[in-house]
């Protein structure tokens, strides 16, 4: 690979890596970070209605899992940066092999080849 397409990707990831940070808060803000008395617009605090606490449970449960995954897609973008850094991005961290440019262009951030990726997943 070539220092051009590097670039290339490593803006990719770094566009993406901004965009997840943005989400993340954006969710933090709007449901993770306020008070019960907040999302239900009640001045006491407390829901008049079991099945409106019941929604705002599930919503703020939902907000933290779709939080977790996008921490989880950040690590493997900040670990793609870190291989761009040291030289190795683009190649199978389990094989050594070179990580085919169309997978790269669907998933930036993979760590494998698909062959490696395959296997990865079999075994689990």
């Amino acid at each position: 690979m070539n220092k051009k397409q590097i670039e290339k990707y490593k803006q990719r990831l770094l566009d993406a890596r901004q965009m997840i940070v943005g989400d993340i808060n954006h969710l933090q803000e709007k449901t993770l970070n306020r008070t019960p008395k907040d999302l239900s617009g009640d001045l006491s605090g407390y829901s008049l209605h079991i099945a409106d606490t019941a929604d705002e449970d599930y919503n703020r449960s939902f907000s933290l899992e779709l939080v977790s995954n996008k921490e989880g897609l950040l690590n493997d973008i900040d670990a793609a940066l870190d291989r761009v850094t040291e030289g190795t991005y683009g190649q199978c961290e389990m094989c050594g092999g070179r990580i085919p440019l169309k997978r790269l262009e669907a998933k930036p951030q993979a760590r494998y080849c698909l062959k490696c990726k395959e296997k990865l997943e079999e075994e689990s």
